[in-house]
């Protein structure tokens, strides 16, 4: 980001204020370090709202402005800065990405009716958001059961071109139609599956064009496995759809790191209409997670309701 807003302010960089939410970097990566560029324009002050957790950085950035004799200043908006930058924290300190749920509800907590019709919960402006969700992320992850019962594209489709994230698909049995949407060239699609999947069907699959990992899994797909494979492919942000089988797995193993829950106000009913999370649950009241720094958000008649897990 510093390169491009150097090469856009060219002259007038020179005894100029820049801010920046993240330490300027010291290293050699897709770019020259932004710390040498900053001094080189001859920048007159630096203002940083965070450190950069990367070992490789960590306070050199500053250090290197700091000993050319720029004034910089630290810690301004700190906390808005790390939620901007909670993606790139997580991965670089972990390499695992950052997993955020998105759900959508009735008012009393239903995601489809005891007939399995689920379109549509929100309106058009939830949607809406839902798909720049999709563009901020490098992967959109959904089970099974979603892929048969919806049969998404799981594209990004809004106003102005949005970049397609990568198709996450956690198939334990193989079960997934070799007509489905996600079966096409629009976006790349990687199913993770077991043992269990008929070799048939994977040879299939794979002959689509889809990329088949295989994982250790016997009876179910290790979620910690695939995010440890998927952090290893450099995939920084998950956005994770669907269902509530997966969700709910995800829940057990307290491996969502942000939850989005848009509420719609209408009513469904029925004691065998589905619910967001499933999975084992928790058995006392005392238990329940709480979610830090919350946010409560309008799109027309809709709320989302924006959280962070904290996990005892």
């Amino acid at each position: 980001a510093e390169v491009q807003t150097l090469n856009m302010a060219r002259a007038n960089a020179e005894d100029a204020t820049i801010y920046v939410t993240l330490e300027p970097c010291s290293h050699h990566g897709k770019t020259p370090p932004c710390a040498n560029r900053i001094v080189a324009e001859k920048i007159k002050r630096v203002v940083v709202a965070t450190l950069d957790p990367n070992p490789l950085v960590s306070g050199n950035g500053i250090t290197i402005i700091d000993n050319a004799g720029i004034e910089v200043t630290v810690g301004i908006l700190e906390k808005e800065a790390r939620l901007l930058n909670e993606s790139f924290n997580k991965y670089i300190t972990t390499h695992i990405p950052f997993v955020t749920v998105k759900t959508a509800m009735t008012l009393d907590g239903k995601i489809a009716t005891h007939t399995g019709s689920s379109k549509w919960i929100t309106g058009e402006k939830a949607r809406a958001y839902v798909q720049q969700l999709r563009h901020e992320h490098d992967a959109i992850m959904v089970g099974i059961g979603t892929i048969l019962r919806d049969n998404p594209s799981l594209t990004t489709r809004t106003k102005q071109k949005g970049l397609n994230p990568i198709r996450i698909i956690i198939d334990t049995h193989g079960k997934t139609p070799l007509e489905s949407n996600t079966v096409d060239q629009q976006a790349p699609t990687w199913l993770f599956t077991t043992k269990q999947a008929p070799r048939e069907k994977v040879e299939a699959l794979k002959q689509l064009g889809i990329v088949v990992i295989m994982t250790s899994g016997d009876t179910y797909v290790p979620l910690t496995e695939v995010l440890h494979y998927l952090g290893e492919k450099q995939i920084t942000s998950i956005l994770v759809e669907g269902g509530s089988t997966l969700i709910g797995s995800l829940f057990d193993q307290q491996l969502i790191d942000k939850y989005i829950g848009f509420i719609a106000p209408k009513l469904i009913g029925g004691k065998s209409s589905p619910t967001s999370i499933s999975g084992q649950g928790l058995a006392q009241m005392t238990e329940a997670i709480t979610l830090s720094n919350v946010s409560i958000n309008s799109y027309g008649d809709d709320l989302s309701i924006t959280g962070y897990p904290v996990y005892k």
